[in-house]
């Protein structure tokens, strides 16, 4: 019988400063990693209460200087309409038995936004739950419809990603636009771990650190809902080892639902392109399609229809190379 794979004892020290996943009893004598609910859930609350300032909620400040930044305990209590005693309880980490209507008043004082306020009934949901059976990140199998439907958007790059943001499927205008960062043969390929880990993602991604900023908070969230991932866990204590960057974006506890975005990206065949991204869950699986689309008649989506033509041809879209002209504009390689 083969053992559980352990978090590596390197992670520990790091990862505690971070609030992410000390090793834990699966109560057969078994270690086994997962995120600190307890701890997820004060560092979340004291950080959303320090960035509420007081004229935001309509309280007096009285002048003189405040010795903590943001709101007081006793001030998110009153506005919440809960004791200052069980605020406290609150927030030294203990949600068990939390009703809804007591967060949705949490969240409300706090101004939470909807990421932030599902990301905190996710963290009650997790206090309440008795079985802790670490899950072992075994992914359903990507459904041959889906990836039918991929490759029908032939005038949208488009992925599957997960909740660890692996990538899993791709169509042929997908490959094009990552161009020799992502293909078929790299798949899964990890966007968290290209995006902190590879040199290349700061040159891909034109607006990295928002990019980041959005990957950080993503991966947050999928751990305020599935807190004994391992998958998950791995992933975050690697890159909480090897990136300094991502460290500082973990610790903000900041979360966020990916529903659209703008994004601007490099491509060797035609240079900058900037694209709107939207995601479509497929529900039951945990898996999401991200599809990107230019707006009509600009110069975008003549970069697309370029790319699609030439991931139509048969080239590899693993090595884009040439010169093209796009209204004046030239970019050789």
């Amino acid at each position: 019988m083969t053992s559980e794979p352990r978090i590596p004892r390197r992670w520990e020290s790091l990862l505690e400063g971070v609030t992410a996943v000390p090793p834990t009893s699966d109560g057969n004598g078994r270690t086994v990693g997962c995120v600190d609910n307890r701890s997820e859930v004060r560092d979340f609350l004291a950080s959303r209460r320090a960035r509420v300032t007081p004229d935001q909620v309509g309280l007096p400040t009285f002048g003189g200087q405040r010795r903590v930044p943001g709101l007081r305990r006793n001030e998110v209590a009153a506005l919440a309409g809960v004791s200052i005693e069980y605020y406290t309880r609150l927030e030294r980490g203990n949600l068990a038995g939390v009703s809804d209507s007591v967060l949705d008043s949490l969240a409300r004082a706090l101004l939470l936004d909807d990421a932030e306020r599902a990301h905190l009934f996710d963290l009650a949901r997790t206090a309440a739950t008795s079985d802790r059976k670490s899950r072992h990140g075994m992914a359903p199998a990507l459904r041959p419809s889906v990836q039918r439907v991929l490759d029908a958007m032939t005038g949208a790059p488009a992925y599957v990603r997960n909740g660890r943001m692996d990538i899993v499927a791709g169509n042929h205008l997908c490959f094009a636009l990552y161009a020799d960062i992502l293909g078929p043969s790299a798949l899964p390929m990890n966007l968290a771990r290209f995006l902190f880990l590879d040199p290349r993602a700061v040159e891909f991604f034109v607006d990295w650190d928002s990019v980041a900023d959005d990957a950080a908070a993503t991966l947050r969230g999928e751990a305020g809902r599935n807190p004994l991932d391992r998958g998950l866990i791995d992933l975050v204590g690697e890159l909480s080892t090897r990136s300094e960057t991502f460290r500082v974006r973990w610790a903000r506890h900041n979360v966020r639902l990916h529903r659209t975005a703008v994004k601007r990206m490099r491509n060797p065949l035609v240079g900058e392109i900037e694209l709107t991204g939207d995601a479509m869950e497929l529900p039951g699986t945990g898996m999401t399609v991200i599809a990107y689309t230019a707006e009509p008649a600009s110069k975008a989506q003549q970069q697309l229809a370029f790319l699609a033509s030439w991931s139509a041809g048969n080239r590899s879209a693993d090595e884009p190379k040439g010169t093209i002209e796009l209204r004046g504009a030239e970019r050789t390689d």
